[in-house]
């Protein structure tokens, strides 16, 4: 994975769950980090019984967000949400926790203020604490690390609200997809593929309007006024 140092045990714990190899923190046998030569190596071992699950899957390579080429994009949309099971809709989210949550996040993002060159993935509770956020040159490393540090504190429950520094990409509805975040708002308009993947999971997909506030894609009955 081409990705910024840090956060290693969390990158590949995130990376695991979001493209299907996890679906729980006891899929895990263990975890070990070993730095050396050019990178740094975390190997993930699963316990038997989610190995002989997920075999055929890892023997296809079967990463969804690599295998898109040649697909179409309603191919892709029925094949991506028949693997996610959509969302509920209980509860609701202010709209004044959800502003806040994207004026907050540029506060997290020391890398950016160094280069200009990063993205930021922050996931904050329904009262908008902020339990976990990453920075990484790609963006989709950053979800990946935001992800798999509330995983491995096995805190995704209480996960309500994903706040991106980049666009959405369809790749990053299906990550918040797999960690069950139902609200995804960034700062940049997402792709047609990703609001569609989105209203087929039911999920809340928003970004930022400059101006007016948020301009809501999916999804508007969990925002409350």
């Amino acid at each position: 994975v081409m990705r910024t140092p840090g956060d290693e045990m969390a990158h590949a714990a995130g990376f695991c769950l979001t493209e299907g190899i996890l679906d729980t923190i006891d899929d895990i046998g263990s975890m070990a980090q070993c730095e050396g030569g050019e990178g740094q190596v975390v190997t993930v071992t699963l316990k038997p019984e989610r190995r002989r699950i997920v075999a055929d899957f890892l023997e296809r390579k079967g990463f969804i967000s690599q295998t898109s080429c040649g697909i179409c994009g309603k191919e892709l949309v029925e094949e991506l949400s028949a693997r996610i099971a959509p969302f509920s809709m209980n509860g609701g989210l202010s709209v004044n926790v959800v502003m806040a949550c994207i004026d907050n996040i540029g506060n997290h993002q020391p890398m950016r203020r160094t280069t200009h060159s990063s993205h930021a993935a922050m996931i904050a509770d329904r009262d908008g604490n902020i339990l976990a956020v990453a920075e990484d040159v790609g963006r989709h490393n950053a979800l990946d690390k935001s992800i798999g540090k509330i995983f491995l504190e096995n805190r995704l429950e209480e996960a309500a609200l994903l706040v991106l520094s980049s666009r959405t990409s369809y790749e990053l509805v299906q990550k918040a997809g797999r960690a069950r975040i139902p609200v995804v708002v960034s700062v940049s308009r997402p792709t047609s593929l990703a609001v569609d993947l989105a209203r087929r999971l039911n999920m809340t997909l928003a970004c930022l309007a400059p101006g007016y506030g948020l301009l809501i894609f999916c999804g508007e009955e969990r925002i409350v006024r």
